[in-house]
């Protein structure tokens, strides 16, 4: 593990999460999942904005065993697309701020970058972005892919491997 650190907070600052190590990736996802609770969240009002303009959907994604909710895990609600769905998106409800998302089956955890504090390098991929709106063209600045790519997936087993395959919770969070 690197000695890379950062931080993640809430708008009022109520809900603070710590993370230790380097993250798996930075992307950018574009699948229709995202764009539909992007959509729901900001309709709520007094909610931040965490779709772009061409309806990406700006993450970093972390080991779950490096981060933890420092303060205001009692805060966090979970907002799911169904009753059923493994995925849950998590919101400060003290300021209706989304936090990140959580694969419920999964050994990651996907923050929303824009919660993140200080100098975030931008993403090194977009995804699924054979689901982005019409009419949306997308810079060649970085990798575009209509699906999950295979880099991703390598991403995801490399780090699920360094954890053992474990699928641990997130300390603080309910």
């Amino acid at each position: 593990m690197t000695d890379e650190r950062a931080s993640a907070s809430c708008r009022c600052g109520k809900v603070a999460l710590e993370i230790a190590g380097s993250p798996i990736l930075r992307g950018i996802c574009y699948c229709a999942s995202c764009q539909q609770a992007g959509r729901r969240h900001q309709a709520v009002s007094g909610a931040d904005a965490v779709l772009a303009e061409d309806g990406g959907t700006d993450y970093v994604l972390y080991r779950k065993d490096r981060v933890r909710c420092s303060s205001g895990g009692e805060l966090l609600e979970e907002r799911r697309l169904k009753p059923e769905s493994p995925t849950r998106r998590m919101v400060a409800r003290c300021c209706n701020t989304a936090m990140f998302l959580d694969f419920t089956r999964g050994h990651w955890l996907t923050l929303y970058r824009g919660r993140l504090l200080g100098d975030i390098p931008p993403a090194t991929m977009r995804m699924m972005t054979a689901d982005r709106p019409e009419g949306v063209i997308l810079p060649d600045d970085i990798a575009n892919y209509p699906g999950h790519s295979g880099k991703f997936m390598l991403k995801l087993l490399g780090a699920w491997m360094a954890m053992g395959f474990r699928r641990p919770a997130v300390e603080g969070v309910p």
